[in-house]
């Protein structure tokens, strides 16, 4: 029998859920035939949506699961009291290895926790970064903790480096990804406590391209490969980011749309333009892994569409395949000898 990636799929979770969902669901299996997708949520809800696509019957199956997490819900609470919430089934699916991944656009906070608490840690890693990709200049930077550690400390930035440059070596084909700290200053000496404790720490560390600091403004050049930094600090670049993106886009359009001139320019450019957007879209390559679990877990911005969800499928083809979590055990299990 073919080797095959299985993934769980909270249709439930995010703000178009569960149409754009689902279809993210059918493009994939659509696209690949090593994929094997289990819809998790209502299955009344999702036998409906099914039913309007076309696909083999053997890739998709669906998992009952009769509540949903809402965003506003306290995440500790929600993830104890609802267990048959789409997403605390997909998670137990993935920690009793009926599913090599979960990929939900639901509640951050929920996914978090459910992933601590329900899949369990890798031994010996301290805590799990969100790691999503950043468009840049040269291609794509991983921005490593983005919102789950807002007060790490040194030992965790050093572990998230490592988990970093696995995951930009095998997953993205980076060859000795470069490593940088986020820092108010390419000077050794500039930064906050932690900064200035962590910044020896991954100088000496041999299983990485540490490259030093690193400020915000030359994180879109794609100085570097890897973005080490705890998550409030990456929370601040990653929403800075989306929200600048946003706003370039819109003054675009508005500048082409001024006159009849710019009109028709704007038709001369349009294909030249959406290639170039295309680039800077990082739902292009899938959503964010929460790294050093003991399987994958993949957070998907909460306004997915169906592209975006399918290439975060994909994205757990590759994951297993590469072994990314054996890779990081291993490195761990190094840092302990």
């Amino acid at each position: 029998m073919a080797e095959y990636t299985k993934v769980a799929l909270d249709a439930m979770g995010g703000d178009y859920a569960p149409a754009e969902i689902i279809k993210g669901a059918v493009d994939a299996v659509n696209k690949r035939k090593d994929i094997r997708v289990v819809v998790v949520g209502k299955e009344d809800i999702i036998k409906a949506e099914l039913a309007k696509y076309t696909y083999d019957k053997e890739q998709i199956e669906i998992r009952n699961a009769s509540e949903v997490i809402e965003t506003a819900e306290p995440p500790v609470m929600a993830i104890r009291e609802k267990r048959d919430s789409s997403l605390v089934v997909g998670m137990n699916m993935v920690r009793q290895k009926e599913a090599d991944a979960l990929v939900s656009a639901g509640s951050s906070g929920a996914i978090l926790v459910g992933g601590q608490v329900i899949v369990g840690r890798i031994k010996g890693v301290e805590r799990p970064p969100l790691a999503p990709l950043l468009p840049t200049k040269k291609g794509f930077s991983l921005l490593i903790d983005c919102g789950a550690n807002v007060d790490a400390r040194p030992s965790h930035l050093v572990q998230f480096a490592k988990m970093g440059s696995i995951y930009m070596e095998n997953v993205m084909g980076v060859k000795n990804p470069k490593v940088a700290i986020v820092n108010i200053g390419a000077e050794e000496e500039k930064g906050n406590a932690l900064v200035k404790e962590t910044f020896p720490m991954l100088k000496a560390c041999p299983e990485i391209h540490f490259t030093g600091s690193i400020e915000a403004r030359n994180i879109p050049y794609g100085d570097a490969d890897v973005v080490v930094c705890e998550a409030f600090a990456g929370n601040i670049i990653l929403k800075l980011y989306e929200g600048v993106g946003g706003v370039l886009v819109d003054k675009i359009k508005e500048g082409m749309m001024k006159s009849l001139r710019t009109k028709i320019g704007a038709l001369l450019v349009k294909p030249a333009l959406k290639e170039t957007m295309k680039g800077f879209d990082a739902g292009e390559y899938g959503g964010a892994p929460l790294l050093g679990l003991n399987g994958l877990v993949v957070k998907t911005h909460g306004n997915s569409k169906a592209r975006e969800v399918c290439n975060s499928i994909i994205q757990c083809v590759t994951f297993k395949e590469q072994k990314i979590n054996e890779k990081i055990r291993d490195s761990i299990q190094k840092e302990k000898e």
